[in-house]
């Protein structure tokens, strides 16, 4: 394996055609963000559509449905639960991102851990190999003792926040973080995970975005052979990665877009929803409840007593009335009520 930076010329002109474009598209995401009143609501349902995508990846598949079951009442299902544990692991990064103003060795196995709690650490136990899971060729031989896999973190953490080492397009330094880690491969279970993780990480670290609202694993688990493709022939001769970074920025272009898409129907959705209960429901309407049932998918009595500050019968009566108008879907588990947002609902089951 080579350390960081690859000694490669990335004023390709095919590289820097695709840059611009993918800049471009990725400016726009971030004044569309920089424009909505309360971005962190539309960010809570994108990083749970993101946590399902990368975790179908790895052939953790679960559905919006069971995920909201997980969430709320039934903790039973374990794709779902892998699925929140990603979600957990997305805020936590960015959190950390947030309150450091860098990305370390350490920040990258504390947000492993959340991934996957049962992972352990660093690997330590020589043996590890990528390969052909159908023919059993062996792709790709990473770091194989502790020493080495620490060796090659603290470089990749030095690349990542150190422009001194390679001052690049952030965009295209991803890209090489990203296959870097992937290459390395530091842990036992949860690398790809993690790794994808990361790429939004470092765009927020370095604020091409002001919150990490762009998903490339969409992008990835629709081209998922291309990808492996592409990172396979790099991870076997490092002169191969120009095709490798071209498909890294087509899917920052890529999810920009489908992220802008998806802003405007979250903010159409949104806009609907509450002409619709302030036309059917004017004495409970409020901005701030409005808010609150776009924040997740699902609320009960005791979250909207806590959110608007009100009695619980005033918060059962909210919730009845808006059931009534077929804005919530009321569900009934044991002795608990739950009410899902049917407008959000609906507009996820789309992603």
């Amino acid at each position: 394996m080579t350390k960081l930076p690859y000694k490669f010329n990335f004023d390709d002109p095919q590289i820097l055609k695709a840059l611009i474009k993918a800049n471009h598209k990725l400016g726009e995401l971030n004044g569309a963000i920089n424009l909505l009143p309360n971005p962190y609501v539309i960010f809570n349902a994108i990083t749970l559509g993101e946590a399902k995508e990368s975790s179908e990846i790895e052939n953790i598949v679960t559905t919006f449905d069971e995920i909201f079951k997980e969430m709320s009442y039934e903790k039973s299902n374990p794709a779902s639960k892998e699925v929140l544990n990603y979600r957990q692991a997305m805020l936590r990064g960015y959190e950390l991102v947030k309150e450091n103003g860098f990305i370390s060795s350490n920040h990258i196995i504390e947000i492993h851990h959340l991934v996957e709690p049962e992972a352990g650490d660093l690997r330590k136990l020589p043996g590890t190999v990528i390969m052909n899971t159908k023919t059993g060729e062996v792709l790709h031989t990473p770091p194989q003792n502790y020493e080495e896999i620490s060796e090659y973190l603290t470089n990749l953490e030095k690349y990542i926040n150190m422009p001194e080492l390679e001052d690049t397009d952030p965009i295209l330094k991803m890209a090489v973080i990203h296959f870097q880690f992937e290459s390395i491969h530091p842990f036992y279970d949860g690398n790809g995970r993690t790794g994808r993780m990361l790429n939004i990480l470092f765009l927020t670290f370095t604020k091409k975005l002001n919150i990490p609202i762009l998903y490339l694993s969409k992008y990835i688990n629709q081209n998922r052979a291309r990808y492996y493709k592409v990172l396979n022939a790099t991870q076997e001769n490092l002169d191969n990665i120009k095709d490798y970074l071209l498909f890294m920025i087509e899917g920052v272009y890529q999810m920009s877009d489908f992220t802008l898409n998806f802003i405007h129907s979250f903010t159409k959705t949104m806009n609907e929803a509450s002409q619709l209960i302030k036309e059917r429901c004017p004495k409970i309407y409020s901005q701030e409840l409005v808010e609150h049932l776009f924040y997740d998918f699902y609320t009960k009595n005791e979250y909207l007593c806590e959110k608007l500050n009100i009695t619980r019968n005033t918060s059962s009566k909210y919730l009845h009335e808006l059931s009534e108008q077929g804005i919530l879907i009321e569900e009934k588990i044991g002795k608990t009520k739950l009410y899902k947002n049917a407008f959000l609902y609906n507009l996820i089951r789309l992603w």
